[in-house]
């Protein structure tokens, strides 16, 4: 278990985590593994069983739940800009996964990252335009 004392060093000034330093500084540190170890034999976890790709996978489908019931001119405006940006999250995610060298993966782990705060932008774009609930705000936030 993760100390709060050790997490104060990814504290943003919004008091969020930076989930993504603190396990880029876990793989750069040998404390973390996309390997699951086994006492007889490593196995490569797949992608589908990555909690990242998984947690991705929710937030495009609840947002684009959301989304969906909007009239066209949200839908057309940030509806379009919302999806896009939370559906790519876990497409770079798969797209890095794909790659042969470990490098690639972390750009595309990076560009995971930017497609989420592009995805919190316009997920508070939708809730001060009164688009979306301050509980599927809270709830989509969060995840």
């Amino acid at each position: 278990m993760i100390s709060d004392e050790e997490l104060e060093k990814y504290r943003k000034p919004d008091e969020s985590i930076d989930w993504g330093k603190f396990y880029s500084d876990l793989l750069a540190n040998n404390q973390l593994s996309i390997i699951n170890h086994q006492p007889t034999k490593k196995r490569v976890v797949l992608l589908q069983d990555l909690p990242v790709f998984k947690l991705a996978d929710e937030l495009s489908d609840d947002v684009w739940q959301i989304v969906e019931k909007w009239d066209w001119f949200a839908k057309k405006t940030v509806g379009d800009q919302i999806v896009r940006a939370a559906d790519s999250i876990g497409a770079n995610v798969s797209e890095g996964y794909g790659r042969y060298f470990f490098g690639e993966y972390l750009v595309f782990l990076y560009y995971a990252r930017g497609s989420t705060y592009e995805t919190w932008y316009w997920l508070e774009k939708a809730r001060k335009r009164k688009l979306i609930s301050q509980d599927e705000y809270q709830r989509i936030k969060e995840k």
